[in-house]
């Protein structure tokens, strides 16, 4: 194989959609195989692109966005349960996010998300599940934070690691 097939993990992870621990994990699982010098892991161009290709990487949401979407999804289960008490919730600590952050960047995630909140239940659903570019966007800065309980998330979270392992084996 020529030095110029092989890539860092840096270059594997902008591939692949990730984040470049993702790729280290993945070549410490066997899913993908590396060479190791003492100060560098480098991969095979063409198995990470196999791999991305397999995964749908270069679709529009990448690992952290997905684990965020599958998160969200345990939000809208409280959402359909006691639509009056999640919104409450998440207005609570819009609240108190807006006292952390008076300005800046913050503030326009969290106006956007007041005027989410406003349009009610179907509204914040939709932002929930979304793909497009904005509710993306907002699931990574969220006003859900604490709904879950510390054993709803680690059982969302460790529902999406085995689906990524299935997803990728």
């Amino acid at each position: 194989m020529r030095d110029r097939d092989l890539i860092r993990t840096g270059a594997a992870a902008a591939i692949l959609g990730s984040s470049r621990q993702h790729v280290v994990d993945l070549c410490n699982q066997g899913l993908l195989s590396s060479e190791r010098s003492p100060t560098q892991r480098r991969l095979h161009r063409g198995e990470v692109e196999t791999l991305a290709a397999r995964l749908g990487a270069g679709s529009r949401l990448n690992r952290d966005q997905r684990q965020s979407l599958w998160l969200h999804g345990a939000v809208v289960g409280h959402l359909v349960v006691d639509p009056t008490g999640t919104l409450e919730r998440a207005r609570t600590n819009l609240g108190r996010l807006r006292r952390a952050h008076p300005s800046g960047m913050s503030s326009r995630w969290l106006d956007a998300w007041q005027a989410v909140l406003g349009g009610g239940p179907e509204a914040v659903l939709h932002t929930l599940t979304s793909q497009a570019p904005l509710a993306i966007e907002l699931r990574q800065n969220s006003p859900f934070a604490g709904l879950l309980s510390d054993r709803e998330r680690k059982a969302v979270l460790r529902a999406f690691r085995d689906h990524d392992r299935t997803t990728l084996g």
